[in-house]
């Protein structure tokens, strides 16, 4: 789309018949779809040279319509300083830009994944010689004080008939000022509340460090928590451990404090490379001696941490790849990461480990504006990680709260609407999902909400220890012993000048038991 305009202006540029013109048909940015663009017209040049408006990339080398340009211009920047802007923008002047050059349209949707702006349009102005031209670059700035997270909820237990029993609300909230003083700096900060948990989080990151292409980021953590082990007919003894308010589970009680430091380059408009340190201090109660009936045998209860204080050390490499057209309510565009994250002993870690994770979303925008999402999940660990690196149950299907600052107050199973041994698993070395989401516009305003879509999502998950798949649970046959499962979410996606909003109807369906009977 942004392409057929840029070639209509240029068209028109060269038979010299304007002075400058807007290239794209808007942005539609955090604000929702733009109209959907219309068949191009045949401008003068284009009709000498018989062909339409929108077809360069097709054209003979001959054909392609270039400009030197003179230079980059900035307009409608209020509080965000000219240079933040031009980091994200690789033409510079000098440059010969080819209209048909993907890198335009990236270069605008780089610009609205900042969340600095509500909108961004690209235009061409005449140079000062025949064959020049100033790309001018107009934004519409938005608020870029956001709530990133919210979450509210309550930490139920399950009885013997499968009945939810409330036993303590949780709630957390994380925000961060993304354009600190219109400098394009983070600072953001996160707390998350549950019964005898808390978890502090501050974040400080630097996209150009010194000057430099490369950023620089700051996290740091504390976490005074509580986790719950066991299925069912829990036998334990913990001497040291309270037992206050949960008496059918193991509890691991935990802190950790630490801090992460991290670093990344942009490798394209579209791509770019991260790399992490993390160094934690871990001080673990762990139950002396702990069982429970995992399928229809009784066996021990792996807690996968140390007990006492330990270290943990590792290194994390990423690269992610992003071409969507906005950052919260995308109409097209893909987003998928591949990571790997190592334990490394040498630099004092008491956690030896390799993570792996991929994972991919691709956007499609269909006709009457709506939008189908579909979404890949693949992610495996290797070797002795803490539990709380592991893959979490509720942080895959929706019918269950996921966790919030790495904080799971929740105790209760998932459900198991396929029956089979997924109901034994709270924390997997191996995960993977697959979700198609539907997505219709309802409202699209300029105000303080810029958009709200009703959503459908359907899915199906698994995760699995390794010894689910060396070792299923005892009473389990067939396709039972896959422990997967579907999940689905109803509700709506509001776009709002203090962030993104999901209110989805299966998190209170996750307040109620899926299934009936005696629990597993």
């Amino acid at each position: 789309m942004l392409g057929r305009a840029f070639l209509a202006l240029c068209s028109a540029l060269l038979a010299g018949s304007l002075p400058g013109r807007a290239l794209g048909q808007g942005a539609e940015g955090a604000s929702g779809p733009a109209t959907p663009p219309e068949r191009p017209a045949r401008t003068a040049a284009a009709a000498a040279a018989g062909v339409s408006a929108g077809v360069n990339a097709a054209l003979p080398e001959r054909h392609r319509v270039r400009y030197l340009l003179d230079g980059v211009e900035v307009r409608g920047a209020v509080r965000t300083a000219a240079r933040v802007i031009l980091r994200y923008v690789r033409f510079r002047a000098g440059d010969v830009l080819d209209v048909e050059d993907p890198e335009i349209e990236l270069t605008r949707y780089r610009l609205l994944g900042t969340g600095f702006f509500a909108s961004v349009g690209l235009s061409l102005r005449k140079g000062a010689q025949r064959g020049s031209a100033t790309l001018v670059i107009d934004v519409v700035e938005r608020n870029t004080f956001v709530l990133q997270d919210l979450w509210l909820g309550v930490a139920a237990d399950e009885d013997t008939a499968g009945n939810a029993r409330p036993l303590s609300a949780f709630t957390g909230v994380q925000i961060a000022e993304t354009n600190l003083a219109g400098t394009g700096i983070t600072l953001g900060a996160g707390v998350g509340l549950a019964a005898d948990q808390l978890a502090l989080r501050t974040r400080f990151v630097d996209p150009a460090f010194m000057g430099s292409r490369w950023s620089a980021a700051v996290t740091l953590l504390y976490n005074d928590a509580r986790d719950f082990f066991g299925n069912r007919d829990v036998s334990f003894e913990s001497p040291l451990l309270e037992q206050r308010e949960v008496t059918e589970y193991a509890v691991v009680a935990y802190k950790r404090f630490g801090a992460t430091l991290g670093t990344g380059h942009d490798v394209s408009s579209s791509s770019r490379l991260s790399l992490d340190y993390r160094l934690e201090q871990i001080d673990a109660t762990v139950p002396t001696v702990a069982s429970h009936m995992r399928g229809q045998r009784r066996e021990p209860i792996d807690f996968d941490i140390l007990g006492g204080k330990t270290v943990l050390s590792s290194l994390r490499a990423a690269i992610d790849l992003d071409t969507r057209d906005a950052p919260f309510l995308t109409t097209h565009g893909a987003f998928a990461s591949l990571s790997v994250t190592v334990g490394v002993p040498p630099f004092g870690s008491d956690y030896g480990y390799q993570k792996f994770e991929f994972g991919a979303q691709r956007w499609f925008r269909l006709p009457l504006r709506h939008v189908l999402r579909l979404k890949a999940f693949a992610g495996a660990v290797a070797g002795d990680a803490p539990f709380f690196e592991k893959y979490y149950v509720g942080d895959f299907t929706d019918l269950l709260p996921d966790r919030l600052l790495d904080l799971a107050p929740d105790r209760r199973q998932p459900p198991n609407f396929l029956g089979t041994d997924i109901i034994e698993v709270r924390y997997g070395d191996y995960a993977a999902k697959l979700e198609a989401e539907y997505r219709i516009p309802v409202y699209t305003g300029r105000g303080s909400i810029y958009g709200v879509d009703l959503f459908g999502a359907v899915g199906l998950y698994g995760v699995a220890t390794r010894r689910e798949l060396t070792d299923a649970p005892a009473g389990y046959e067939g396709f039972a012993r896959v422990p997967v499962d579907i999940t689905y979410n109803l509700g709506l996606r509001v776009d709002t000048s203090v962030g993104g909003v999901t209110l989805a109807f299966s998190n209170l369906l996750g307040l109620i038991p899926a299934r009936r009977g005696e629990r597993k």
